[in-house]
């Protein structure tokens, strides 16, 4: 046969194959008609109401009320659950994530150390590391993630001589557990080009030893993407792992909306890939990056339309204006806690120089595009809430909705400020988990430790806010997520800033039905109301009941538009 046979062969069988893997992995149907009656259903509407049963059409909410009234809708063609006294309420909406990075262990060894891992000394971070170079294949990179610094016994990053021991001839790259630091050895910085002569680059560290002023192989924030890009240069069958095995940790956690937060256009087109090949039941948001799509906004030429997908929306634009607070990045009016290498006058920097930002800001918003930016430090929030005020006053909406990712540090006065533009925060609330006692005792000390993520002062200034984890920063555990608004408690057991508490029903609305408003789908999702998404999850007990317990609640089963992606055992 021909060449041109053999090659119309392989496309047919391509193609054939293509058809069958599709047909397999399509998207779950929901029921005609299903019922979910005898339980405690939390509808997040705007009463906050909880009722009994709860009736479903197809992909949509038909109907709430008492088990009697959603009985009587029931016909020969009904599937009837019963929850037996346990709480359904609106699947949970991921307010600001990093879809698919709670699956990064699929292609990168995991550092964390407790509460999330392991690892406690720098012995142990290294012999992970030997093992997994062990199983990568020659020639391929060497990666970890979720390292701190600050949870090992020698309160240090690893070296880039350490990295080169533990897989000589490998490039080595480990991502710091805020993400905005990267350490790497010796091929890895060569592999993207920085040596003892490259200068910082705006906005980030290339760290020297103060005395050889040789490399030791970390790069703080813009500094750290050329390598953070090379490890995240995933084939596409590692990304399509990637989105699976998120897609099943999502699903027994209860998310039934995810977002990519930040989402490089590589990544966007695997997304496209792994939702035509329904790889994706639940919900995703993307928040492109302003960095890669910026001068095409700007330009006229950016359309949304072009990154969606099936159950795919596009959301804000995303724009980094500093860095991590545990990673003495962010941007403080007022030194840190403890001097940073000596520096009692050190506050951070911003990410991204103040008249830039401006500039960013202003050329979205006369675009007409949502805006998401994160901020942490207290200085920085000050350059994001006078950028968008100047955005304001130039083209005046509405209703614009900017969202301040994770807003860590903001003060009282900035909180009635973000009320008055518009601006709408997300709080990283499980900081005071998972940091809150560094936070008092290193980086920030007692009295502005007790006022991050401060959601008592966003409810009384009547500012809706979200709540989120970051993930991968923290895992996916949304009940985490309003545990936390609610107990502010930390892993050591402590109380950090109990003024700044909230509500149980407050806490649940910042990760379903304000979540949901804060990128403009609020009309669909977030609530349990007639038309709206049957987008549900199932409790195995009450979070109003015993609101301590809250986050050890299991998920017994996740509905999406009214198909069951996950039932628990």
């Amino acid at each position: 046969m021909s060449w041109k046979t053999w090659v119309l062969l392989g496309l047919t069988f391509a193609l054939g194959m293509f058809t069958l893997f599709s047909i397999a992995t399509r998207l779950p149907a929901p029921p005609e008609h299903q019922v979910f009656v005898n339980g405690d259903v939390l509808t997040m509407d705007a009463n906050n109401r909880v009722v009994q049963a709860l009736s479903v059409r197809g992909e949509h909410i038909e109907a709430l009320g008492s088990n009697e009234d959603i009985m009587a809708l029931v016909d020969d063609r009904t599937e009837v659950i019963d929850l037996a006294g346990r709480t359904l309420m609106p699947g949970f909406i991921d307010a600001h994530g990093h879809f698919p990075g709670s699956a990064m262990n699929t292609v990168a060894v995991d550092l964390n150390s407790p509460p999330i891992g392991e690892i406690k000394d720098m012995a142990g971070l290294l012999d992970a590391l030997r093992a997994r170079a062990a199983v990568v294949p020659e020639g391929e990179w060497v990666t970890g993630f979720g390292y701190d610094d600050t949870l090992l016994a020698e309160r240090r990053h690893p070296t880039r001589e350490e990295l080169d021991a533990v897989a000589p001839g490998r490039p080595v790259a480990l991502l710091h557990i805020s993400g905005h630091m990267v350490v790497a050895n010796s091929l890895a910085l060569e592999a993207v080009g920085i040596g003892p002569e490259t200068p910082d680059p705006e906005g980030g560290v290339i760290a020297r030893d103060p005395d050889s002023g040789e490399l030791t192989g970390l790069l703080e924030e813009t500094a750290r993407l050329p390598v953070a890009e090379r490890m995240l240069d995933l084939g596409a069958l590692d990304f399509l792992r990637m989105v699976s095995a998120a897609v099943r940790e999502y699903g027994e956690y209860g998310v039934t909306t995810a977002q990519a937060g930040g989402a490089a256009p590589q990544m966007v087109v695997g997304f496209k890939l792994a939702s035509h090949l329904g790889l994706i039941p639940l919900r995703l948001v993307i928040f492109p990056m302003e960095d890669d799509y910026g001068e095409a906004i700007a330009a006229g030429t950016f359309d949304s339309a072009d990154l969606a997908a099936p159950r795919i929306d596009v959301g804000a634009v995303k724009i980094v204006a500093d860095g991590s607070i545990q990673g003495f990045t962010g941007y403080l009016t007022r030194p840190y806690h403890t001097p940073f290498h000596g520096d009692a006058d050190y506050r951070g920097y911003a990410a991204v120089p103040r008249e830039r930002l401006f500039e960013k800001i202003a050329s979205l918003h006369a675009a007409g595009q949502q805006i998401a930016v994160h901020g942490n430090g207290d200085a920085s929030i000050d350059d994001i809430l006078d950028a968008f005020a100047a955005a304001q006053a130039e083209h005046p909406v509405a209703d614009p909705r900017l969202i301040l990712i994770h807003a860590q540090m903001a003060r009282e006065d900035q909180i009635q400020r973000m009320a008055e533009l518009g601006v709408t925060p997300s709080f990283f609330a499980a900081h005071t988990f998972f940091w809150g006692d560094r936070h008092r005792d290193i980086f920030i000390g007692p009295e502005r430790a007790a006022q991050i993520s401060p959601a008592a002062w966003a409810q009384t200034a009547g500012l809706r806010f979200s709540s989120h984890m970051d993930t991968p920063v923290t895992p996916m555990r949304p009940l985490q997520a309003a545990w936390s608004l609610v107990h502010r408690q930390t892993f050591a057991g402590d109380v950090l800033g109990p003024e700044q508490r909230v509500d149980v029903m407050t806490a649940l609305r910042a990760v379903t039905i304000d979540a949901a408003w804060q990128i403009f789908q609020e009309d669909n999702r977030g609530s349990l109301e007639p038309g709206k998404l049957a987008d549900l999850v199932l409790l195995d007990g009450s979070p109003l009941r015993d609101p301590m317990a809250m986050r050890e609640l299991k998920v017994d089963a996740t509905w999406v538009g009214g198909a069951l992606v996950y039932k628990r055992g």
